[in-house]
This record gives C-alpha cells, sequence and structure tokens, in this order.
C-alpha cells in the first residue's frame, strides 16, 4: 500500500511539476511580451509628438521590427520587419516558431490599427523573443533536473511517512483477522499511537466490535433461554410416554392422565414457538403488519367478555369505554392488549379485581389495564420486557409462562408508535397503560 501511495504522489509531483514549468513559461514570455509592447506604445507617441517623415526605430537592436502604412492609401511609411506572412516560415496565432534548426527562432506579430491627427494608421509590430526563449530553456534544463532530484528526495521521505502512517493500520488489519466468536470479549483494536482521523476510526470499530459482542452474547443466551423452555415440555411429554409403555393404555386412570398432560405440554410448546416464531420475524425485519382504521371500543369490549368468561373467579371491572378510531394491525393489537390482560389474570388470585379502561385522551387511544395481584419490584420493572425474563418471586410461586409474553406486545406495541407506562407497588397490583397515538391523514 505503501508503495502505490507513493506511486500516486510521484504522477501528482511529475504532473503538476509540468504545469508548474508550462506556467513558469507563459509568465517569463509574457513579461517580456509587455516590454515589447511599452517599445510599440512609444513609437505611436513619438508619431503623435512628430512629422511622419522623422519616423523611425530606436529599439532595432533590441529585436524589435515594425511595419506602418497609411489604411486608406495603402502608403507605406516604414518597414524594417524580419519576418514576414510570405516567408516559408510558420505562423501560428500572431506567434512565428521555427526550430527547422539550431537558430530557433520566436516571433511574436501585433497588429495595431490607431490615428494620429485625424489620419488612421495599420502597424505590425514583431517582437522576437528568440533569446528570451534559449535563455528559458536553457534555466529550464537546470530547473528540470532540480526537480528530479527534489522528487525523488520527497518519495523517499513520503515512503517512509507513509510506512510509519500506516503502520496503524497494519495492526488493525492483524487484530481483525484474529477475531473469532471466541475471543471476541477480548480482541480489540489498540488505539496507542494513534492519531486523529484512525484514532477515530479505531474508537468506532472498537465501538462496532462492543455492539456485536452484545448482539453475539444476547443470540446465545436467547438461544440458550429457548433451549431450557423447550426441554422441560419434551421432558414431561417423554415421562408420560415411559409410563405408557410400562403400565399400558390397559390402566384408564394413567391413560387418561397422560392424555391430559401431553396435551398441555404440547400446547405450551406451540405457545412457545409461536412467540419466538414471532420474535424472529421482527429481528429479520420481516415481520409485517396489515395496518388500516378500526374503532378499538368494540375489540376491548370483546377482550373483556372473553375474560370474563374464562376468569370468573376475578372481579372485572370496566367502567370506562371510548369510541376511539386508530390506524394499525387489529389482530396484532388484540394479540398484545390480550398478553396484558391474560398477565393481569395470571397475577391475581380468587377475589382480585381487573380494571380495564379503553379512553380517548387527546385524541390518542389510551388503554389501562390494572389488577390487585402480586405486583412488582423495582428490578423487575426495569427488566420485564427482556426476553425469557421471570422475576424470583413469580418463579417460586410455580406460576406458569415462558416470559415472552409482555416482549412480544411491547414489540407489536412499538410498531404502532405507541408508549407502554408501568406502575406497579410489590404484593399491591400493577398497572400497564398503553398509548396508541392517533393516526394524522
Amino acid at each position: 500500500m505503501a508503495f502505490r501511495i507513493s506511486l500516486a504522489y510521484l504522477k501528482l509531483l511529475l504532473t503538476h511539476g509540468v504545469l508548474l514549468f508550462v506556467g513558469f513559461f507563459l509568465i517569463f514570455m509574457y513579461d517580456k511580451k509587455d516590454s515589447y509592447e511599452d517599445m510599440s506604445e512609444a513609437v505611436i507617441h513619438n508619431m503623435e509628438a512628430n512629422q511622419e517623415e522623422q519616423l523611425s526605430n530606436p529599439y532595432l537592436t533590441q529585436g524589435f521590427s515594425m511595419q506602418i502604412h497609411e489604411k486608406t492609401t495603402r502608403k507605406e511609411l516604414y518597414n524594417d520587419l524580419v519576418y514576414t506572412p510570405g516567408d516559408d516560415k510558420k505562423f501560428f496565432l500572431g506567434v512565428h516558431m521555427d526550430f527547422r534548426d539550431t537558430n530557433d527562432t520566436v516571433v511574436i506579430n501585433d497588429d495595431r490599427s490607431f490615428v494620429v491627427r485625424g489620419t488612421e494608421y495599420v502597424g505590425r509590430f514583431q517582437y522576437n523573443l528568440t533569446d528570451s526563449y534559449q535563455q528559458f530553456v536553457s534555466i529550464a534544463w537546470k530547473l528540470v533536473l532540480f526537480y528530479l532530484v527534489v522528487v525523488a528526495l520527497i518519495i523517499r521521505k513520503g515512503k517512509r511517512s507513509d510506512v510509519r502512517l500506516l503502520e496503524p493500520i497494519r495492526i488493525m488489519s492483524a487484530t481483525a483477522n484474529r477475531l473469532t466468536v471466541n475471543n471476541l470479549h477480548s480482541e480489540r483494536l489498540n488505539i496507542e499511537g494513534t492519531k486523529n482521523e484512525l484514532k477515530d476510526l479505531a474508537n468506532v470499530i472498537n465501538a462496532m466490535l462492543d455492539r456485536i459482542e452484545t448482539s453475539y452474547e444476547s443470540q446465545k443466551q436467547f438461544v440458550s433461554d429457548a433451549s431450557h423452555e423447550l426441554r422441560t415440555p419434551i421432558a414431561v411429554i417423554q415421562g408420560y410416554i415411559n409410563m405408557l409403555n410400562r403400565w399400558g393404555s390397559s390402566n384408564e386412570e394413567v391413560l387418561q392422565e397422560s392424555i391430559e398432560a401431553i396435551q398441555n405440554e404440547a400446547r405450551s410448546m406451540q405457545d412457545l414457538v409461536e412467540k419466538l416464531l414471532f420474535l424472529s420475524r421482527h429481528d429479520k425485519k420481516t415481520l409485517k403488519l396489515t395496518k388500516k382504521r378500526f374503532n378499538m371500543r368494540p375489540l376491548v369490549e370483546d377482550m373483556v367478555r372473553e375474560t370474563k368468561l374464562v376468569a370468573g373467579n376475578r372481579i372485572i371491572h370496566n367502567p370506562v369505554m371510548e369510541d376511539v378510531i386508530i390506524y394499525g394491525d387489529k389482530q396484532a393489537l388484540k394479540q398484545a392488549i390480550r398478553i396484558f390482560i391474560d398477565n393481569a389474570v395470571k397475577y391475581t388470585k380468587d377475589g382480585d379485581e381487573i380494571t380495564i379502561l379503553c379512553q380517548k385522551i387527546n385524541e390518542d387511544c389510551v388503554i389501562t389495564i390494572s389488577d390487585t395481584g402480586i405486583g412488582m419490584t423495582k428490578k423487575d420493572i426495569d427488566h420485564i420486557f427482556n426476553r425469557f425474563y421471570r422475576s424470583d418471586h413469580v418463579r417460586n410461586q410455580n406460576i406458569s409462562g415462558h416470559g415472552l409474553g409482555l416482549s412480544l406486545a411491547k414489540l407489536i406495541i412499538l410498531a404502532h408508535t405507541g408508549k407502554i407506562k408501568v406502575r406497579s407497588q410489590f404484593k399491591k397490583g400493577s398497572s400497564f397503560i398503553i398509548t396508541l397515538p392517533k393516526r394524522r391523514f
């Protein structure tokens, strides 16, 4: 890489060197041309001050020649031109150049029209820049040799600087090549010795590696938790199958118990797998929601009736049910609200109260599910939306569940740009307040 950078520098130095010499040549020659133009102005001024018969060329020995004639009569007043358009030498854009022999010549023609005491004259002034051109060529070769020496020194010095500059990148590349899943937690780019942009780049890459490590550990934990949750129902099903093999199907009591247990565990596994698939689709950005406008009130009222049927030993209140139109996926939102209601039933006891509200507040839809159940601690509130999280208090009471419901419900609410507020007191109950903003059409 250092060689390629040095080669690029060399190309830039050479191309810009050529431009530098061309520019220097033009400046040098135009400076000489300006001095000849002053001579032309002096001749014209002399004609204005003296008679035409006294016209002369005091600058002939300095490479200045001219031809002057009247424009109307074509009467020639003066002519000492060295090169004329009829010569076999070539003119290009007013510049005469002849490089066919060792006597290289460069002559510039300057045609002017001017008026002296009412008479219009045409003058051709020739500036012989041959000496200046040869002088420049003589200097240019020395400058070229000096410039090439300077370029060689710059390239040599630059190559060493490039090696030092690219050393941190080489170390970064070597570190990146050593990265595997086994050392992802320990390998990071060393920012010592790096400066400015390279240091910023190393910090950005290290931050990226931290995020990758966090994501990887999260995926490992997710797979571990999912495997653990699936292991339990599979073990239960396997146990009852072994029991049936041992005692056979002739024992009706064992048969009935086994069928019921296998059905329950199968439903539990199905529920877990469906939740895992939902989360997986969300993680892969393939989750699709079918949104449309609908009234939230009938949906919540249906769930209240269903809850009263399945949880008849709980006291269900729904004092406020207001019409509110929202824009969203009806089935997904029903699934999310059902999770909050099921949790309220799961974490309450017989005789406890569950309150379900559907309100229209500031044009937004606000759904509140409150209960007088076991409540949560501050630590639990901070983690309840994490996947597979279940508090120790819940586990000790042998309350069934996988710890995926609230994380799934949160994804659905967030997909509708909604918010969830949690209020809870340990052993006194919890409240979940879901706000779905009005869709601005």
